[in-house]
Protein backbone atom coordinates (compact mmCIF):
# COMPACT_ATOMS: atom_id res chain seq x y z
CA UNK A 1 0.00 0.00 0.00
CA UNK A 2 1.12 3.57 -0.62
CA UNK A 3 1.44 5.90 2.39
CA UNK A 4 -1.79 7.61 1.30
CA UNK A 5 -3.60 4.28 1.05
CA UNK A 6 -2.46 3.37 4.56
CA UNK A 7 -3.84 6.68 5.81
CA UNK A 8 -7.18 5.98 4.07
CA UNK A 9 -7.32 2.52 5.70
CA UNK A 10 -6.48 4.09 9.08
CA UNK A 11 -9.41 6.48 8.69
CA UNK A 12 -11.75 3.64 7.71
CA UNK A 13 -10.73 1.40 10.62
CA UNK A 14 -10.84 4.21 13.18
CA UNK A 15 -14.30 5.18 11.94
CA UNK A 16 -15.44 1.54 12.30
CA UNK A 17 -14.16 1.40 15.88
CA UNK A 18 -15.75 4.71 16.88
CA UNK A 19 -19.10 3.91 15.23
CA UNK A 20 -19.22 0.43 16.84
CA UNK A 21 -18.21 1.54 20.33
CA UNK A 22 -20.26 -1.24 21.94
CA UNK A 23 -17.79 -3.80 20.52
CA UNK A 24 -14.14 -4.15 21.60
CA UNK A 25 -11.77 -2.46 19.17
CA UNK A 26 -9.74 -5.61 18.54
CA UNK A 27 -12.84 -7.49 17.38
CA UNK A 28 -13.80 -4.62 15.07
CA UNK A 29 -10.26 -4.59 13.66
CA UNK A 30 -10.29 -8.36 13.09
CA UNK A 31 -13.56 -8.11 11.18
CA UNK A 32 -12.25 -5.15 9.16
CA UNK A 33 -9.16 -7.03 7.96
CA UNK A 34 -11.04 -10.28 7.37
CA UNK A 35 -13.24 -8.40 4.92
CA UNK A 36 -10.13 -6.97 3.18
CA UNK A 37 -7.78 -9.90 2.73
CA UNK A 38 -6.00 -8.00 -0.03
CA UNK A 39 -4.28 -5.93 2.69
CA UNK A 40 -0.93 -7.60 3.37
CA UNK A 41 0.53 -8.43 6.75
CA UNK A 42 2.94 -5.51 6.88
CA UNK A 43 0.22 -3.05 5.94
CA UNK A 44 -2.16 -4.55 8.53
CA UNK A 45 0.42 -4.06 11.26
CA UNK A 46 1.15 -0.50 10.15
CA UNK A 47 -2.52 0.46 10.03
CA UNK A 48 -3.32 -1.27 13.34
CA UNK A 49 -0.33 0.30 15.12
CA UNK A 50 -1.34 3.77 13.93
CA UNK A 51 -4.98 3.30 14.97
CA UNK A 52 -4.02 2.02 18.45
CA UNK A 53 -1.58 4.90 18.89
CA UNK A 54 -4.25 7.40 17.88
CA UNK A 55 -6.69 5.88 20.39
CA UNK A 56 -4.08 6.42 23.12
CA UNK A 57 -3.87 10.15 22.32
CA UNK A 58 -7.43 10.66 21.08
CA UNK A 59 -8.26 13.17 23.83
CA UNK A 60 -5.45 15.55 22.91
CA UNK A 61 -6.23 15.27 19.21
CA UNK A 62 -9.90 16.05 19.85
CA UNK A 63 -8.82 19.04 21.97
CA UNK A 64 -6.89 20.43 18.99
CA UNK A 65 -9.90 19.99 16.70
CA UNK A 66 -11.97 21.96 19.17
CA UNK A 67 -9.31 24.66 19.55
CA UNK A 68 -8.97 25.19 15.79
CA UNK A 69 -12.73 24.97 15.21
CA UNK A 70 -12.33 22.12 12.79
CA UNK A 71 -15.69 21.48 11.07
CA UNK A 72 -15.44 17.72 11.71
CA UNK A 73 -14.83 15.55 14.78
CA UNK A 74 -14.70 12.24 12.94
CA UNK A 75 -11.91 9.82 12.06
CA UNK A 76 -10.78 11.78 9.01
CA UNK A 77 -10.13 14.92 11.08
CA UNK A 78 -8.49 12.99 13.92
CA UNK A 79 -6.08 11.20 11.57
CA UNK A 80 -5.21 14.42 9.73
CA UNK A 81 -4.48 16.15 13.06
CA UNK A 82 -2.32 13.20 14.14
CA UNK A 83 -0.26 13.39 10.95
CA UNK A 84 0.49 17.04 11.63
CA UNK A 85 0.90 17.12 15.41
CA UNK A 86 2.60 13.76 15.96
CA UNK A 87 4.25 12.81 12.68
CA UNK A 88 5.21 16.39 11.88
CA UNK A 89 3.74 16.76 8.38
CA UNK A 90 3.37 20.27 7.03
CA UNK A 91 0.39 21.35 4.94
CA UNK A 92 2.13 20.44 1.69
CA UNK A 93 2.82 16.93 2.95
CA UNK A 94 -0.74 16.55 4.22
CA UNK A 95 -2.21 17.71 0.93
CA UNK A 96 -0.06 15.14 -0.87
CA UNK A 97 -1.71 12.44 1.29
CA UNK A 98 -5.21 13.85 0.89
CA UNK A 99 -5.12 14.30 -2.88
CA UNK A 100 -8.14 12.22 -3.91
CA UNK A 101 -5.98 9.71 -5.78
CA UNK A 102 -6.72 6.00 -6.06
CA UNK A 103 -7.16 4.46 -2.58
CA UNK A 104 -6.20 7.80 -0.95
CA UNK A 105 -8.35 10.22 1.05
CA UNK A 106 -10.31 12.90 -0.81
CA UNK A 107 -8.96 16.44 -1.04
CA UNK A 108 -9.17 18.80 1.95
CA UNK A 109 -11.92 21.38 1.64
CA UNK A 110 -11.43 25.03 2.58
CA UNK A 111 -12.75 24.71 6.15
CA UNK A 112 -10.57 21.66 6.86
CA UNK A 113 -7.54 23.42 5.41
CA UNK A 114 -8.14 26.52 7.55
CA UNK A 115 -8.33 24.50 10.78
CA UNK A 116 -5.39 22.22 10.02
CA UNK A 117 -3.20 25.13 9.00
CA UNK A 118 -3.39 26.35 12.61
CA UNK A 119 -1.76 23.09 13.74
CA UNK A 120 1.21 23.43 11.41
CA UNK A 121 4.48 23.54 13.32
CA UNK A 122 2.85 22.58 16.64
CA UNK A 123 3.24 19.39 18.66
CA UNK A 124 0.54 17.43 20.45
CA UNK A 125 1.02 18.80 24.01
CA UNK A 126 -0.06 22.38 24.68
CA UNK A 127 0.27 24.38 27.93
CA UNK A 128 -3.45 25.17 27.91
CA UNK A 129 -4.49 21.51 27.99
CA UNK A 130 -6.05 20.48 31.34
CA UNK A 131 -4.51 17.49 33.11
CA UNK A 132 -7.25 15.12 31.97
CA UNK A 133 -6.73 16.14 28.33
CA UNK A 134 -2.94 15.89 28.64
CA UNK A 135 -3.35 12.38 30.10
CA UNK A 136 -5.93 11.34 27.50
CA UNK A 137 -8.77 10.36 29.79
CA UNK A 138 -12.32 11.64 30.18
CA UNK A 139 -12.81 14.47 32.65
CA UNK A 140 -15.29 12.58 34.84
CA UNK A 141 -12.91 9.68 35.53
CA UNK A 142 -9.93 11.83 36.62
CA UNK A 143 -11.14 12.19 40.27
CA UNK A 144 -11.30 8.39 40.56
CA UNK A 145 -7.65 8.09 39.52
CA UNK A 146 -6.71 10.84 41.97
CA UNK A 147 -8.50 8.92 44.71
CA UNK A 148 -6.65 5.74 43.80
CA UNK A 149 -3.13 7.16 43.50
CA UNK A 150 -3.02 10.54 45.23
CA UNK A 151 -0.38 12.97 44.00
CA UNK A 152 1.17 10.35 41.71
CA UNK A 153 -2.00 9.79 39.73
CA UNK A 154 -0.67 11.47 36.58
CA UNK A 155 2.34 9.18 36.36
CA UNK A 156 0.13 6.13 36.85
CA UNK A 157 -2.26 7.21 34.10
CA UNK A 158 0.65 8.02 31.79
CA UNK A 159 1.97 4.47 32.27
CA UNK A 160 -1.32 3.20 30.83
CA UNK A 161 -0.23 4.85 27.56
CA UNK A 162 2.67 2.47 27.07
CA UNK A 163 2.13 -0.50 24.72
CA UNK A 164 2.05 -3.70 26.81
CA UNK A 165 4.51 -6.59 26.50
CA UNK A 166 3.47 -10.10 25.48
CA UNK A 167 3.32 -12.25 28.61
CA UNK A 168 3.09 -16.03 28.69
CA UNK A 169 2.25 -18.48 31.47
CA UNK A 170 4.02 -21.82 31.35
CA UNK A 171 1.60 -24.74 31.66
CA UNK A 172 3.10 -26.89 34.42
CA UNK A 173 0.99 -29.84 33.27
CA UNK A 174 3.21 -30.10 30.19
CA UNK A 175 6.51 -28.34 30.81
CA UNK A 176 8.83 -26.63 33.23
CA UNK A 177 9.65 -22.97 32.72
CA UNK A 178 13.03 -23.88 31.22
CA UNK A 179 11.55 -26.51 28.88
CA UNK A 180 8.95 -24.03 27.65
CA UNK A 181 11.61 -21.36 27.17
CA UNK A 182 13.70 -23.74 25.06
CA UNK A 183 10.66 -24.74 22.98
CA UNK A 184 9.83 -21.08 22.34
CA UNK A 185 13.46 -20.44 21.31
CA UNK A 186 13.13 -23.21 18.72
CA UNK A 187 10.11 -21.27 17.39
CA UNK A 188 12.35 -18.20 17.13
CA UNK A 189 10.83 -16.52 20.18
CA UNK A 190 13.22 -15.19 22.82
CA UNK A 191 11.85 -14.76 26.35
CA UNK A 192 12.95 -13.82 29.85
CA UNK A 193 11.60 -14.88 33.25
CA UNK A 194 9.09 -12.61 34.92
CA UNK A 195 9.89 -10.60 38.01
CA UNK A 196 6.99 -11.84 40.14
CA UNK A 197 4.99 -14.67 38.50
CA UNK A 198 6.98 -17.90 38.98
CA UNK A 199 5.51 -19.58 35.89
CA UNK A 200 5.75 -16.49 33.68
CA UNK A 201 7.83 -15.67 30.61
CA UNK A 202 7.90 -12.30 28.86
CA UNK A 203 8.76 -11.90 25.19
CA UNK A 204 11.84 -9.78 24.53
CA UNK A 205 10.11 -8.34 21.47
CA UNK A 206 6.55 -8.51 20.25
CA UNK A 207 5.95 -11.56 18.05
CA UNK A 208 2.99 -13.81 17.36
CA UNK A 209 3.25 -17.03 19.37
CA UNK A 210 -0.03 -18.73 18.47
CA UNK A 211 1.27 -20.55 15.38
CA UNK A 212 4.38 -21.88 17.08
CA UNK A 213 4.67 -25.44 18.37
CA UNK A 214 5.12 -24.35 22.00
CA UNK A 215 1.69 -22.70 21.98
CA UNK A 216 -0.04 -25.27 19.77
CA UNK A 217 1.18 -28.10 22.00
CA UNK A 218 -0.15 -26.38 25.12
CA UNK A 219 3.17 -25.58 26.76
CA UNK A 220 2.26 -21.90 27.18
CA UNK A 221 -0.79 -19.63 27.35
CA UNK A 222 -0.92 -15.88 26.71
CA UNK A 223 -1.66 -14.24 30.06
CA UNK A 224 -0.60 -10.93 31.61
CA UNK A 225 1.66 -11.25 34.62
CA UNK A 226 -0.92 -9.49 36.80
CA UNK A 227 -3.58 -12.02 35.85
CA UNK A 228 -1.16 -14.83 36.69
CA UNK A 229 -0.56 -13.35 40.14
CA UNK A 230 -4.30 -13.14 40.81
CA UNK A 231 -4.68 -16.83 39.92
CA UNK A 232 -1.67 -17.71 42.11
CA UNK A 233 -3.27 -15.85 45.03
CA UNK A 234 -6.00 -18.52 45.09
CA UNK A 235 -3.33 -21.00 46.24
CA UNK A 236 -4.96 -23.89 44.38
CA UNK A 237 -3.65 -27.23 45.67
CA UNK A 238 -4.11 -30.81 44.40
CA UNK A 239 -7.33 -32.32 45.71
CA UNK A 240 -9.09 -29.02 46.42
CA UNK A 241 -12.59 -28.06 45.32
CA UNK A 242 -12.36 -24.66 43.61
CA UNK A 243 -15.01 -22.44 42.00
CA UNK A 244 -14.03 -19.87 39.36
CA UNK A 245 -17.22 -17.85 39.64
CA UNK A 246 -16.70 -15.47 36.68
CA UNK A 247 -14.51 -17.72 34.56
CA UNK A 248 -15.05 -16.13 31.15
CA UNK A 249 -12.80 -17.77 28.56
CA UNK A 250 -10.89 -19.59 31.30
CA UNK A 251 -7.44 -17.99 31.61
CA UNK A 252 -7.33 -18.17 35.40
CA UNK A 253 -9.18 -21.50 35.37
CA UNK A 254 -6.32 -22.98 33.36
CA UNK A 255 -3.72 -21.53 35.71
CA UNK A 256 -5.42 -23.02 38.78
CA UNK A 257 -5.96 -26.42 37.13
CA UNK A 258 -2.25 -26.59 36.30
CA UNK A 259 -1.30 -25.84 39.92
CA UNK A 260 -3.57 -28.69 41.02
CA UNK A 261 -1.82 -31.19 38.72
CA UNK A 262 -5.27 -32.33 37.50
CA UNK A 263 -6.17 -33.55 41.00
CA UNK A 264 -9.35 -32.24 42.64
CA UNK A 265 -11.97 -30.16 40.81
CA UNK A 266 -12.28 -26.70 39.32
CA UNK A 267 -15.78 -25.56 38.43
CA UNK A 268 -15.68 -22.80 35.82
CA UNK A 269 -18.85 -20.69 36.05
CA UNK A 270 -20.14 -17.77 34.02
CA UNK A 271 -23.47 -16.18 33.17
CA UNK A 272 -22.55 -16.42 29.48
CA UNK A 273 -22.42 -20.05 28.37
CA UNK A 274 -20.80 -18.99 25.09
CA UNK A 275 -17.73 -17.79 27.02
CA UNK A 276 -17.43 -21.14 28.74
CA UNK A 277 -17.77 -22.91 25.39
CA UNK A 278 -14.82 -20.92 24.06
CA UNK A 279 -12.67 -22.25 26.91
CA UNK A 280 -13.14 -25.88 25.83
CA UNK A 281 -10.44 -25.77 23.16
CA UNK A 282 -7.97 -24.12 25.55
CA UNK A 283 -8.63 -26.77 28.19
CA UNK A 284 -8.00 -29.58 25.70
CA UNK A 285 -4.80 -27.99 24.43
CA UNK A 286 -3.54 -27.53 28.01
CA UNK A 287 -4.41 -31.11 29.02
CA UNK A 288 -6.54 -29.87 31.93
CA UNK A 289 -8.94 -32.70 32.81
CA UNK A 290 -10.22 -31.62 36.22
CA UNK A 291 -12.38 -28.71 35.02
CA UNK A 292 -16.17 -28.75 34.97
CA UNK A 293 -18.09 -25.96 33.21
CA UNK A 294 -21.38 -24.62 34.59
CA UNK A 295 -23.48 -21.73 33.34
CA UNK A 296 -24.96 -19.53 36.07
CA UNK A 297 -28.51 -19.70 34.76
CA UNK A 298 -32.00 -20.96 35.62
CA UNK A 299 -31.10 -24.54 34.64
CA UNK A 300 -28.29 -24.67 37.20
CA UNK A 301 -30.00 -22.75 40.00
CA UNK A 302 -30.81 -25.85 42.08
CA UNK A 303 -27.34 -27.25 41.56
CA UNK A 304 -25.83 -23.96 42.69
CA UNK A 305 -27.87 -23.99 45.91
CA UNK A 306 -26.65 -27.49 46.70
CA UNK A 307 -23.05 -26.28 46.45
CA UNK A 308 -23.37 -23.92 49.43
CA UNK A 309 -20.30 -24.26 51.65
CA UNK A 310 -18.74 -26.88 49.34
CA UNK A 311 -15.61 -25.15 48.04
CA UNK A 312 -12.15 -24.70 49.53
CA UNK A 313 -11.58 -21.62 47.36
CA UNK A 314 -13.85 -19.35 45.35
CA UNK A 315 -12.40 -16.87 42.89
CA UNK A 316 -14.54 -13.90 41.86
CA UNK A 317 -12.92 -12.17 38.89
CA UNK A 318 -15.69 -9.60 38.76
CA UNK A 319 -16.93 -7.68 35.72
CA UNK A 320 -15.49 -4.18 35.95
CA UNK A 321 -14.60 -0.99 34.10
CA UNK A 322 -11.36 -2.52 32.82
CA UNK A 323 -9.42 0.67 33.59
CA UNK A 324 -6.36 -1.42 34.41
CA UNK A 325 -6.22 -2.84 30.88
CA UNK A 326 -6.18 0.44 28.95
CA UNK A 327 -2.66 -0.36 27.72
CA UNK A 328 -4.22 -3.19 25.71
CA UNK A 329 -7.64 -1.65 25.14
CA UNK A 330 -7.14 2.09 24.62
CA UNK A 331 -10.65 2.39 23.17
CA UNK A 332 -11.92 1.75 26.71
CA UNK A 333 -10.79 5.25 27.69
CA UNK A 334 -13.47 6.74 25.46
CA UNK A 335 -16.29 4.18 25.63
CA UNK A 336 -16.51 4.08 29.46
CA UNK A 337 -19.44 6.11 30.81
CA UNK A 338 -20.24 7.27 34.37
CA UNK A 339 -23.39 5.16 34.31
CA UNK A 340 -21.27 2.07 33.57
CA UNK A 341 -19.50 2.49 36.91
CA UNK A 342 -22.80 3.19 38.66
CA UNK A 343 -24.25 -0.06 37.27
CA UNK A 344 -21.16 -2.17 37.92
CA UNK A 345 -20.70 -1.43 41.63
CA UNK A 346 -24.02 -2.98 42.78
CA UNK A 347 -23.58 -5.82 40.29
CA UNK A 348 -20.15 -6.62 41.76
CA UNK A 349 -21.62 -6.56 45.26
CA UNK A 350 -24.39 -8.99 44.29
CA UNK A 351 -21.91 -11.35 42.63
CA UNK A 352 -19.60 -11.23 45.64
CA UNK A 353 -22.47 -12.00 48.04
CA UNK A 354 -23.69 -14.92 45.90
CA UNK A 355 -20.22 -16.39 45.44
CA UNK A 356 -19.41 -16.13 49.16
CA UNK A 357 -22.15 -18.65 49.93
CA UNK A 358 -20.12 -21.32 48.13
CA UNK A 359 -17.12 -20.98 50.49
CA UNK A 360 -16.86 -23.59 53.22
CA UNK A 361 -15.95 -22.55 56.78
CA UNK A 362 -12.23 -21.92 56.88
CA UNK A 363 -12.16 -21.61 53.09
CA UNK A 364 -10.93 -18.70 51.00
CA UNK A 365 -12.74 -16.10 48.89
CA UNK A 366 -10.58 -14.18 46.42
CA UNK A 367 -12.03 -11.04 44.82
CA UNK A 368 -10.29 -9.52 41.81
CA UNK A 369 -10.82 -6.88 39.14
CA UNK A 370 -8.76 -5.50 36.26
CA UNK A 371 -9.77 -2.04 37.46
CA UNK A 372 -7.80 0.53 39.44
CA UNK A 373 -10.81 2.49 40.72
CA UNK A 374 -11.39 2.33 44.52
CA UNK A 375 -15.18 2.15 44.08
CA UNK A 376 -14.75 -1.29 42.51
CA UNK A 377 -11.95 -2.44 44.79
CA UNK A 378 -11.20 -1.31 48.35
CA UNK A 379 -14.65 0.21 48.84
CA UNK A 380 -16.29 -2.93 47.47
CA UNK A 381 -14.45 -5.10 49.99
CA UNK A 382 -15.22 -2.75 52.88
CA UNK A 383 -18.94 -2.85 52.03
CA UNK A 384 -18.88 -6.64 51.72
CA UNK A 385 -17.31 -7.04 55.17
CA UNK A 386 -19.99 -4.81 56.67
CA UNK A 387 -22.65 -7.10 55.20
CA UNK A 388 -20.83 -10.35 55.95
CA UNK A 389 -19.33 -10.51 59.42
CA UNK A 390 -18.33 -14.16 58.93
CA UNK A 391 -15.48 -13.14 56.57
CA UNK A 392 -12.23 -11.35 57.27
CA UNK A 393 -9.34 -10.08 55.15
CA UNK A 394 -6.07 -11.99 55.02
CA UNK A 395 -3.32 -9.49 54.09
CA UNK A 396 -1.83 -10.36 50.71
CA UNK A 397 1.58 -9.30 52.00
CA UNK A 398 1.43 -12.07 54.59
CA UNK A 399 0.48 -14.66 51.94
CA UNK A 400 2.78 -13.72 49.06
CA UNK A 401 5.90 -15.75 49.80
CA UNK A 402 3.89 -18.87 50.67
CA UNK A 403 1.45 -18.87 47.75
CA UNK A 404 3.45 -17.10 45.01
CA UNK A 405 6.97 -18.03 46.14
CA UNK A 406 8.78 -14.94 44.82
CA UNK A 407 9.91 -11.72 46.44
CA UNK A 408 6.93 -9.34 46.83
CA UNK A 409 7.05 -5.65 45.94
CA UNK A 410 7.52 -3.59 49.14
CA UNK A 411 4.23 -1.71 48.81
CA UNK A 412 2.34 -5.03 48.58
CA UNK A 413 4.36 -6.81 51.25
CA UNK A 414 3.21 -4.26 53.81
CA UNK A 415 -0.39 -3.87 52.61
CA UNK A 416 -3.66 -5.75 52.84
CA UNK A 417 -4.41 -6.01 49.10
CA UNK A 418 -2.85 -6.89 45.78
CA UNK A 419 -2.63 -3.62 43.82
CA UNK A 420 -0.68 -3.87 40.58
CA UNK A 421 0.04 -1.16 38.04
CA UNK A 422 2.04 -0.71 34.81
CA UNK A 423 4.13 2.03 36.43
CA UNK A 424 5.26 0.13 39.52
CA UNK A 425 5.13 -3.49 38.39
CA UNK A 426 5.07 -3.61 34.59
CA UNK A 427 1.73 -5.45 34.63
CA UNK A 428 -1.80 -4.45 33.77
CA UNK A 429 -3.67 -2.74 36.59
CA UNK A 430 -5.14 -5.40 38.87
CA UNK A 431 -6.72 -5.50 42.30
CA UNK A 432 -6.96 -8.60 44.46
CA UNK A 433 -8.26 -9.26 47.96
CA UNK A 434 -7.98 -12.52 49.89
CA UNK A 435 -10.68 -13.22 52.46
CA UNK A 436 -11.30 -16.21 54.68
CA UNK A 437 -14.62 -17.46 55.96
CA UNK A 438 -14.42 -17.79 59.71
CA UNK A 439 -14.98 -21.28 61.15
CA UNK A 440 -18.60 -22.06 61.94
CA UNK A 441 -18.91 -21.45 65.70
CA UNK A 442 -21.96 -23.71 66.06
CA UNK A 443 -20.13 -26.59 64.40
CA UNK A 444 -17.08 -26.02 66.62
CA UNK A 445 -19.23 -26.12 69.76
CA UNK A 446 -21.00 -29.27 68.60
CA UNK A 447 -17.65 -31.04 68.04
CA UNK A 448 -16.47 -29.93 71.47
Amino acid sequence: MTPGARVAATIELLDEIVSHSERPADLVANAYFRARRFIGGGDRRAVSDRVWSILRRYGQLAWWLERTRHPDRGARAIVAADLMLVEGLDMAGLEAMFDGGTYRPSRLDEAEYRALRQMEGHSLPHPEQPDWVRLNIQEWVAPHFKEAYGEGWGREVAALDTPPPVDLRVNRLKATVEQAREALARDGIETEPMRYAPDGLRLRRRLSVVKGEAFQNGLVEIQDEGSQLVAALVDAQPGMQIADYCAGAGGKTLAMAARMDNKGRVVAMDVYESRLDRSAQRLRRAGAHNVERRAIDADNRKWLKRQAGAFDRVLVDAPCTGTGTWRRNPDGRWTLRPEDLEELVPKQAAILDAASKLVKPGGGLIYATCSVLPAENEKQIAAFLERNGNFEVVPVGALWRDVIATEPPPEIENGPYLRLSPLKHGTDGFFGAALVRKPDEKADKAEA
